[in-house]
């Protein structure tokens, strides 16, 4: 194996340098991934802009990973050179008071792959042994790298809890997509999308949600909902765009006795207006979710293997992974890609449902 890899990585804010550097060394308890793809996430471009991790400069970002099995540390079990797997991304210490008492993700020294430490932007990761999941062999690899944000999703849906029949609002149409899909697997009615972008607003109907609320044509989503609901409010709000405003619409659109499931991140100093009174009066409830952790990955893998989530029409390209910083800029531009993939081994751009 060579001494050196390619590799895309994040100096300083705004500079990042694809370069050659050398191939991380494993120990006995990690594996070496060669890597296959990996998924772009708003959280890269957050750290490529300085907003998030910035003390964690410089940095290979990229957490959405799956690859095949180069090297196995002398005390991995169940592995093999040339397996495919996805990766548990999250770092944790285990004897913490949070972790046990199973709330790894509240760790004291959680830390995870590709955003406090190197991840899957360069031609190979390492990676704890036990923190692999191994891939269906007719799984494909774009399909796989989808892995990871469903792990999200499903942290977030089992945080919800909600049962069969109970009607959910979506507020956001980029996992938000996702978040809807998972809903409806679990028997939920009605699921109603909000967002901006009418293409992907189509393709969370065509994912299953029930209806869609475009805020370019309407112009206060809170009373469609309301009116979608015969007045009543919805039993789950999942807020998943980030901004205190949205946060508020949330809490508006949701039934007495309703949960928010508060998934997007804003800004630390960010203050959203909330009446304390809807959680006694109203028993409103909020809960939060960061990110899949544990057997997410298993659950995730599963639903994708079985076709009970059908995350393609999310697809929109791969890339080379010289064309990272290209990629980054036009997520920001064009509102109509969704999911882009990176991939060391492609030479040429690929372009999904076209």
């Amino acid at each position: 194996m060579k001494d050196t890899m390619k590799a895309q990585v994040v100096r300083e804010p705004y500079k990042m340098e694809y370069c050659d550097i050398p191939i991380p060394q494993i120990t006995e308890d990690e594996v070496l991934i060669k890597i296959k793809v990996c998924g772009i996430c708003g959280s890269d471009t957050s750290i490529f802009t300085g907003k998030y991790a910035a003390d964690k400069l410089p940095l290979i970002t990229g957490h959405e990973f799956i690859g095949e099995i180069a090297s196995i540390g002398s005390n991995a079990q169940g592995l093999k050179v040339g397996d495919k797997v996805a990766v548990d991304i999250c770092i944790t210490c285990g004897h913490c008071y949070f972790c046990r008492r199973g709330d790894g993700l509240l760790c004291e020294t959680f830390t995870q792959l590709g955003i406090h430490t190197d991840g899957g932007f360069a031609e190979y990761v390492k990676a704890p042994w036990k923190n692999c999941y191994l891939l269906p062999d007719d799984m494909d690899q774009y399909t796989a790298a989808f892995v990871e944000p469903l792990t999200a999703v499903l942290h977030a849906s089992q945080m919800m809890d909600p049962k069969i029949t109970t009607s959910v609002a979506v507020i956001g149409c980029g996992l938000g997509i996702l978040h809807a899909a998972v809903a409806k697997a679990k028997g939920c009615c009605p699921v109603i999308v909000i967002g901006d972008s009418p293409a992907r607003l189509e393709m969370a109907k065509e994912m299953g949600a029930d209806y869609t609320i475009d805020i370019n044509e309407i112009k206060d989503p809170v009373a469609e909902v309301m009116r979608l609901t015969n007045g009543i409010g919805v039993d789950h709000a999942i807020e998943a765009v980030g901004h205190p405003s949205t946060y508020e619409q949330a809490f508006q659109m949701l039934r007495r006795g309703g949960k928010v499931t508060a998934f997007g991140i804003c800004a630390e100093d960010a203050v959203a207006n909330i009446e304390p009174y809807q959680f006694v009066l109203g028993e409103k409830k909020v809960t939060g979710s960061c990110a899949g952790i544990g057997n997410n990955w298993g659950e995730a893998i599963k639903l994708l293997q079985y076709g009970i989530i059908k995350p393609e029409k999310m697809f929109s390209m791969a890339v080379p992974l010289r064309e990272l910083a290209d990629a980054l800029e036009e997520l920001k531009t064009n509102k109509d890609l969704v999911k882009v993939f990176v991939s060391p081994e492609l030479e040429e751009r690929i372009y999904f449902n076209k």
